[in-house]
C-alpha cells in the first residue's frame, strides 16, 4: 500500500477577510469562478453533488453546474438515473466546488426542485448534437454488458436523427438547487484556513467565520 501519511503541502496564495466580503454570496461565487477561469483550471464548473439514498448511505459524483442566479444553481442529468432517484425521495442536496489549484472550495447546501419542461427545452437543445444523442443512449445508473452496447446504439441514433432535430427525452430533465448555505473555504499557511459561512435570512444573509 502507498503511504499518504507525508504527502502534505501549504497553502500560501492569500487569506480571506470578513472586511472583503459581499453581502450576497453569489458575488464572491462568481468572482471566484471567474478567477478559476482565468487559471485555466480544468472543469472551473464540475461540482461534487451529495445525495442520500432510502437507507441513509450518502452518493456522491461529478456534475457540471450549467447556470446560477438568485434563485439557485442548476444542473441537468437522466431523471431515470440514481441522484434523481434519491432527491425524489430526499430533496437536500450538498454541493462542492474543489478548486484544488487555487487553495479554495465552496460549499453548497439546500433544496432541489425541477425544472421546468420550457427550461429543460431550452437547455437541451442548447447542447451538441452529440450530447443530445448521448441522453437517448443511456439508462444511466443501469447495469450493461459492455461499452459496445452503448456504441453500437450510440451510431444508431446518431444515423436516425441525422437529418432531424432531437426530440427531447421524457426522461431527461434538470434540477435546480435552493441554496440554504455557501461556506467559502480558502487555504491558510499552517493549516490556519479561512471560513466564511454564509446562512438565509429571510431576504438576506448571515455571515460568521468559521475555525478552520
Amino acid at each position: 500500500m502507498m503511504d499518504v501519511a507525508d504527502l502534505r503541502r501549504e497553502y500560501c496564495r492569500g487569506g480571506l477577510h470578513r472586511a472583503d466580503l459581499p453581502a450576497d454570496p453569489l458575488a464572491l461565487f462568481e468572482k471566484w469562478l471567474a478567477q478559476a477561469c482565468e487559471a485555466k483550471l480544468t472543469d472551473p464548473t464540475a461540482m461534487v453533488v451529495a445525495t442520500v439514498d432510502a437507507d441513509g448511505q450518502p452518493w456522491q459524483r461529478t456534475v457540471l453546474l450549467k447556470h446560477y442566479d438568485a434563485q439557485g444553481m442548476v444542473f441537468y442529468t437522466n431523471m431515470g438515473s440514481r441522484k434523481a432517484h434519491q432527491l425524489e425521495g430526499n430533496p437536500r442536496i450538498s454541493l462542492l466546488f474543489p478548486w484544488h489549484t487555487l487553495d479554495r472550495q465552496v460549499h453548497v447546501t439546500g433544496r432541489v426542485e425541477k425544472m421546468s419542461t420550457f427550461e429543460v427545452m431550452k437547455y437541451f437543445h442548447s447542447r451538441p448534437k452529440d450530447s443530445q444523442i448521448a441522453a437517448w443512449v443511456s439508462k444511466q445508473s443501469t447495469r450493461i454488458s459492455a461499452r459496445g452496447v452503448l456504441e453500437a446504439k450510440f451510431l444508431e441514433l446518431k444515423q436516425k436523427f441525422a437529418n432531424g432535430e432531437v426530440p427531447l427525452p421524457s426522461f431527461w430533465g434538470g434540477f435546480r438547487v435552493v441554496i440554504e448555505t455557501v461556506e467559502f473555504w480558502q487555504g491558510g499557511e499552517h493549516r490556519l484556513h479561512d471560513r466564511f459561512y454564509y446562512t438565509r435570512e429571510g431576504d438576506g444573509w448571515h455571515i460568521e467565520r468559521l475555525a478552520p
